[in-house]
């Protein structure tokens, strides 16, 4: 048991410590979006069924020593594939999705390793089945631990303290290791085979009724953890601890319905159910809730636990005999499969907004209502009242999203709607552009107004004492995130603003519905592409000033803020250049790692808080100043308004291969 048991528990941390280390590795190439991450889980999700299938075709159709022949020579050969890290031919060249690029770098990169370890669990649970054991299932329970241990290890023991490639290639080396292991437990599990004539026969058929519902239990959980997941890192900000953390949940409730079921009994859990789909699609009635984070983390996660141990104890509850073993598990992973596809890959094709949480939610309250439907006329009401909720959830967020919307649109990088409200200033008419749930900037619509700015850009803000407060000189100015286009009202003529944007559909947004860009009489440039890496094949721009603003759900992107991405802000700068970064962020102090790069490149920087002005439509924001001409901090202007940019002990410089989120939450 501790040979078979060691075998599983390896494998599973491996095939969990791989996604955040990978999606680490390539994030920086994709402008930083959260939905790297969930990409990552269809081709996750997607290749732990090829696995489950091969582990049922071999189980089914191969004699035991064919099987470990076949198995040991595929592990060799996955060897050829080490250490796991991309090739730089991978990186997107700009403007075009990047979803089926990630796929196919993922598929390349670490296919078979991640193939192979996904075959383990039920290959091994079936071989231990095979000789004469008992409570096989125990072994994927002892899978779904090991995943846990490794999801959570990463941000807290791998993340802080190993550099990127260190981990992958540390990653590489257990791997070779489970190599070796995996080979002698198919040995030894050819070994305790019985004949041929004992052997159970796992080709019976199993009801298709059966297989649906081993199929939908399984597809609900998954489809509820991505939707949670893009609901967290789309509303609160993309940082690995929002990715891991739904998956961790997500794990442990495996864990305990397949270690014990009888830790989910369905009586308790059904009320519970109930109790957290109401609580999710409060939420989704009152956005605005949203913006109490540890509330909504709270909330999300205990909503997302409850509703996976209900649909997964109630999967346990129809598991079959031990000789259909990887039959089940087969089919639960094409529910896993087909629920992150659903997610990631249909739904941003299908759907304007993100509407497949609501959906989820009211798919959950309809398979409760069927389980438990004439159970008692008390519990039948409890489904049908829960049930009518959750469908006029759905109408609501989606009417809520579509109201009052010029435009609402989705791609790989989120959601973004242009709207228009009435605003504080009387008489006045204020549009808007939200990705997510962050303003990207907001404009007057009167023509008296409309070349004001507004949102983080206000006259007060960090950036705007710095572009308000120039010389006579033209100035050549690189904008890192376009948004609206609201920087473009500071351009004067003779000046030039270069804009680079990730989202080709803001780009067109901004064109379409703001006058910034074509009001201003400043010569204007757009570059569709990730910031840093259209700055890295670019020669020197020689800018005056550069401006990175390419926050995401109130983040800026990690790979922005590390020495990589400062060697090419300061190449692209004059001697005399300054270089502001927005720095808003209600949970995480990005200044003392902005003092750290100033210190590493030579430079000195202020910070320039400032709380905002409603009835100019000016919101309160935060921003960094860095130049190596100290003596533009003596100006009046800049000293009244800033405080210096200060380094904290125990925050280094972060890198491609090193950052440290914990360590900078507020």
């Amino acid at each position: 048991m501790l040979l078979y048991a060691s075998t599983v528990f390896l494998s599973a941390f491996l095939l969990f410590q791989i996604q955040p280390v990978i999606t680490k590795l390539i994030q920086p190439w994709f402008g930083g979006a959260a939905s790297v991450w969930t990409t990552g889980l269809v081709f996750f999700q997607a290749f732990l069924l090829l696995g489950y299938l091969y582990a049922h075709w071999i189980n089914t159709r191969l004699r035991p020593a064919t099987q470990s022949v076949l198995h040991a020579a595929l592990l060799g050969a996955s060897l050829l594939f080490l250490p796991v890290t991309p090739g730089a031919g991978w990186r997107p060249a700009g403007g075009e999705d990047p979803a089926w690029r990630i796929l196919g770098l993922l598929t390349v990169t670490v296919g078979l390793p991640y193939f192979l370890l996904s075959t383990t669990a039920p290959l091994v649970q079936s071989w231990y089945a095979r000789s004469g054991r008992h409570l096989p299932y125990r072994l994927y329970a002892v899978a779904n631990l090991a995943a846990v241990v490794g999801l959570v290890a990463y941000p807290f023991a791998v993340e802080p303290f190993l550099a990127t490639e260190v981990q992958a290639r540390a990653w590489s080396g257990l791997y070779a290791a489970f190599c070796i292991l995996c080979i002698g437990v198919a040995v030894l599990a050819t070994k305790e085979s019985p004949s041929p004539r004992e052997v159970p026969d796992g080709s019976g058929p199993t009801p298709l009724r059966t297989l649906l519902l081993w199929l939908i239990l399984a597809f609900l959980p998954s489809m509820l953890l991505v939707a949670v997941t893009n609901y967290l890192t789309q509303s609160i900000a993309s940082i690995p601890f929002l990715w891991i953390l739904p998956l961790a949940v997500y794990l442990v409730s495996f864990m305990i319905c397949f270690g014990n079921e009888e830790l989910a009994p369905r009586g308790v859990f059904v009320r519970l159910l109930a109790v957290a789909l109401i609580a999710m699609a409060y939420f989704l009635w009152q956005p605005r809730l949203a913006e109490h984070v540890r509330v909504t983390v709270v909330v999300f996660s205990a909503g997302l636990f409850v509703c996976c141990l209900f649909g997964l104890g109630e999967l346990v509850r129809h598991k079959p005999h031990p000789r259909h073993l990887t039959r089940f598990y087969l089919m639960v992973a094409v529910g896993g499969a087909l629920g992150g596809f659903t997610v990631s890959i249909v739904a941003p094709l299908v759907f304007p907004g993100y509407f497949e949480l609501p959906l989820a939610l009211a798919a959950f309250g309809a398979l409760a209502l069927g389980l438990t439907f004439r159970r008692s006329w008390r519990t039948d009401v409890l489904w049908i009242t829960v049930c009518l909720f959750l469908a006029a959830t759905v109408f609501v967020h989606a009417r809520s999203f579509l109201k009052g919307s010029l435009a609402a649109e989705r791609s790989f990088y989120g959601t973004v709607r242009v709207i228009d409200f009435p605003s504080l200033r009387e008489n006045e008419t204020v549009r808007v552009m939200v990705h997510g749930g962050t303003d990207h900037g907001r404009q007057f619509l009167s023509p008296d107004l409309r070349r004001q700015p507004t949102s983080y850009y206000g006259l007060r803000s960090g950036i705007g004492l710095l572009l308000s407060h120039r010389g006579p000189a033209p100035l050549r100015v690189g904008v890192i995130g376009l948004g609206a286009g609201c920087l473009a009202a500071y351009g004067q003529k003779g000046d030039c603003y270069r804009f680079y944007e990730v989202n080709p559909m803001v780009v067109r947004l901004a064109n379409d519905y703001f006058h910034f860009l074509s009001d201003t009489p400043a010569k204007v440039d757009v570059v569709v592409g990730d910031g840093r890496l259209s700055l890295a094949k670019e020669n020197p721009q020689a800018f005056d000033i550069l401006v990175v603003d390419a926050f995401s759900g109130g983040s800026i992107p990690v790979h922005m803020l590390v020495r990589e991405a400062f060697e090419q802000y300061f190449r692209h700068l004059k001697p005399a250049g300054v270089l502001a970064l927005h720095i808003t962020n209600t949970w995480l102090d990005l200044a003392p790692v902005v003092a750290e790069a100033a210190r590493a490149f030579g430079a000195s920087g202020i910070v320039i808080h400032h709380l905002g002005a409603p009835e100019l439509e000016v919101s309160h924001s935060t921003w960094a100043l860095v130049t190596r001409n100290g003596a533009l901090f003596d100006e009046p202007h800049l000293k009244a308004a800033g405080v210096p940019l200060a380094p904290r002990p125990g925050v280094r410089m972060w890198t491609d291969d090193y950052s440290n989120l914990v360590q900078i939450m507020k």
